[in-house]
């Protein structure tokens, strides 16, 4: 039973796929996280953008 239990944990069939799998998530992680800040971001730009364009002064009303 120890031989067995020894033998499983040398045993390392699988370990590169697992951490290429860790290693997916965390930089799909790293977009999801990076990709909401830069909508909060754009948001924002778009929100002053139209605020300055509806305050701006229409042409032609003497």
């Amino acid at each position: 039973m120890i031989h067995r239990i020894q033998r499983m944990i040398r045993n390392e069939s699988g370990a590169t796929a697992i951490e290429y799998c860790l290693l997916a998530t965390l930089i799909g992680f790293v977009i999801v996280a990076g990709a909401g800040s830069l909508g909060t971001a754009l948001g924002a730009r778009f929100e002053a953008l139209g605020t300055a364009v509806s305050s701006a002064p229409t042409s032609g009303a003497h």
